[in-house]
Parts: C-alpha cells; sequence; structure tokens
C-alpha cells in the first residue's frame, strides 16, 4: 500500500504545483475538491503515461482512479475475510459499521450538482485505505486472539 500512497502524493503535488494561473474561484474549486473526477470510459484514452510522472490532469485522474481501485479491492477482501471469521452478533455491527461507513465516505469524498457527480478521488482513496487497514487490522486479531465484537464499530 506505500506504493499508493507515493502515487498519491505525486499526483497530489501535480495539482499544487499546476494550480497557479487560475481564477479564485478555479482555485477554491481545485483545493476544495484536490481532483474532481467524473467517471467516465473516455478517461483511459487520455492517459498514456506513466503514474510515477502524470503529464495531464487525465494521466492524474488515470492513476489516481487505479490506486482507488486497489484500495477498493483490498477493502471488499478485508471485509469478506473479516465477515467469514465473526459469529452472527458481530457479522451483523460489520455490515451495519460498513453502511455508516460508505454513507460518511460519500458524504466526505462526493456531491451532486444537477445532473452532474463529482467525487473527489484522492479523498476516496485515503478513506478506502484507512478502512481497509481497519478492516485488516480487525482480521489479525481474529487469527490472532479471537474476534472481538466491540472492536468493529470504528
Amino acid at each position: 500500500m506505500d506504493f499508493a500512497k507515493q502515487i498519491v502524493e505525486r499526483v497530489r503535488g501535480m495539482f499544487r504545483a499546476n494550480s497557479r494561473g487560475f481564477s479564485e474561484g478555479e482555485e477554491a474549486m481545485r483545493k476544495m475538491l484536490a481532483f474532481v473526477v467524473v467517471f467516465g470510459s473516455a478517461t483511459a484514452a487520455y492517459a498514456q503515461s506513466n503514474c510515477d510522472k502524470p503529464v495531464n490532469d487525465f494521466d492524474g485522474l488515470y492513476c489516481l482512479n487505479k490506486v482507488y481501485l486497489e484500495a477498493d479491492k483490498e477493502l471488499n477482501e478485508n471485509y469478506k475475510k473479516v465477515m467469514a471469521r465473526l459469529n452472527d452478533e458481530g457479522k451483523a455491527t460489520l455490515r451495519n459499521t460498513q453502511r455508516s461507513w460508505i454513507e460518511e465516505r460519500n458524504a466526505e469524498c462526493s456531491r451532486h450538482e444537477g445532473d452532474k457527480f463529482f467525487v473527489n478521488i484522492s479523498c476516496a482513496s485515503d478513506m478506502t485505505i484507512r478502512r481497509s487497514q481497519f478492516l485488516q487490522d480487525r482480521y489479525r486479531e481474529c487469527v490472532a486472539a479471537g474476534c472481538q465484537n466491540s472492536k468493529l464499530g470504528g
């Protein structure tokens, strides 16, 4: 996961460095969202560069999206591993806290404006990585000392 964090930081740096010259409103929007994503199939067509040094916004979007997708995949794997070890009470608790976490992530990292949907992919990646780590820690506890339902509320 260190590699993913490095990519996120490099792309963030690129946008901080390139944000000069925008109007105050544009600058505020860039800072507020850090990176606005409108998911679409055209994104991959623009992203031909190496994620170590994205050339333009679409390359950066492509790279951040790859990080998010990998983090989401790991989160789902960790969730399934923990669920497989829990008793019925623990499963219900984890299911409810996961739903709450999804609502929190969506409220924190996305917004709607009319028919447009914006996602701060950097925010979503960071939150997903943290949640995946939380689930991985719960799994490790289940293996080592038995599952502790009281720790599933995080």
